[in-house]
């Protein structure tokens, strides 16, 4: 009699967080510090990664874009490689300073496409969940 088991379904958990509460951890977690801050921006201070104009300001500098190309890279090999391995969730933490701006508008365009590759994606976002933002 042959067996021919299906792989588990894999969930890709995300989380952002802000370093200045604590680290995080993860499968993958991956510092965002260097990307270009949208809190010295007066007008999207005030806002988080969720805000359209905020994540717009966070993906328009190059070194945003060519670092989230690599990271969503990353991270569907991984989940390729954990379901292959029998393995049922990869977590991926993003944290930038203090979990407003970068780390959530990575976090949800990186759980966007992931999705989009048929993987089943949660999003915590650990300062906005605790009432930070």
């Amino acid at each position: 009699m042959a067996y021919n088991a299906q792989p588990p379904l894999l969930t890709v958990e995300f989380k952002s967080f802000g370093f200045k509460y604590g680290d995080e951890g993860g499968d993958l977690v991956f510092d965002a510090r260097f990307i270009p801050n949208p809190y010295y921006v007066d007008s999207l201070r005030p806002l988080t990664g969720k805000d359209p104009c905020c994540a717009d300001y966070v993906f328009s500098f190059p070194i945003t874009q060519k670092t989230f190309a690599l990271l969503k890279e990353l991270v569907l090999i991984m989940a390729e490689g954990f379901q292959e391995h029998g393995r049922t969730s990869l977590k991926v933490c993003v944290g930038c300073t203090g979990g407003q701006h970068r780390s959530v508008a990575l976090i949800e365009a990186l759980a966007k496409e992931t999705a989009a590759m048929g993987y089943s994606v949660s999003i915590t976002h650990r300062e906005m969940d605790a009432g930070r933002y």
